[in-house]
């Protein structure tokens, strides 16, 4: 049991290590505002979601979140964020992958770990993560929503740029890092599970 621990604590602190690498290699995409950037920080997590649980998922997502804390000039608001978004995705991933340890499953666990991601994001930006980037960082409301307007004038206020714009392009994230998740899983999988480790 304690070599098993052990493992999993070395597992995890090194995919913690990974993702937060990754958070520096942003894409930005050209049909979304600015401040709202493509990256694959989030693979690391899934990754030990499906190797070692949820728990080690979630601890993954909190390392590279303190880690990036160091580098941060978004006063923890990003990370907050990041945190949050990534554990809507890993937890429900992990839970289900673990009742079904095959290539449906991990399909299934994806889709509705990136549906809950999606979905999560909406109503914590809405109302904690835009608030606090209004009072902590003084960037005002009527800013965040002209760089959403400057892409679709139609946009009439912060929670319908939320459905519009986040919604879809966190859940295409989800999709794209399960995607790679995928195809790296089984080749990663001896490393992750040992010689006695199942894919």
């Amino acid at each position: 049991m304690k070599k098993i621990s052990a493992r999993a604590i070395t597992l995890t602190a090194v995919m913690g290590a990974v993702a937060f690498i990754l958070q520096f290699f942003e894409i930005t995409i050209p049909i979304i505002p600015a401040f709202i950037k493509l990256d694959f920080s989030d693979l690391p997590a899934l990754i030990a979601a499906f190797a070692l649980g949820p728990v080690s998922g979630t601890i993954v997502c909190a390392i590279k979140n303190l880690l990036h804390l160091t580098t941060s000039s978004s006063a923890g608001v990003g990370e907050i964020a990041n945190f949050v978004f990534a554990a809507a995705f890993v937890i429900p991933a992990g839970l289900l992958y673990r009742r079904s340890h095959s290539k449906k499953g991990a399909l299934i666990a994806s889709l509705a770990g990136a549906a809950a991601m999606a979905i999560v994001c909406v109503p914590v930006n809405y109302f904690v993560v835009y608030p606090l980037y209004y009072s902590v960082l003084g960037f005002p409301e009527v800013a965040v929503l002209g760089m959403y307007q400057a892409i679709l004038p139609s946009i009439k206020g912060i929670f319908e740029a939320l459905l519009v714009f986040n919604l879809p392009f966190t859940f295409v994230k989800g999709l794209l890092v399960a995607a790679i998740a995928m195809l790296i899983y089984k080749p990663l999988s001896p490393l992750l599970h040992g010689r006695r480790g199942k894919a």
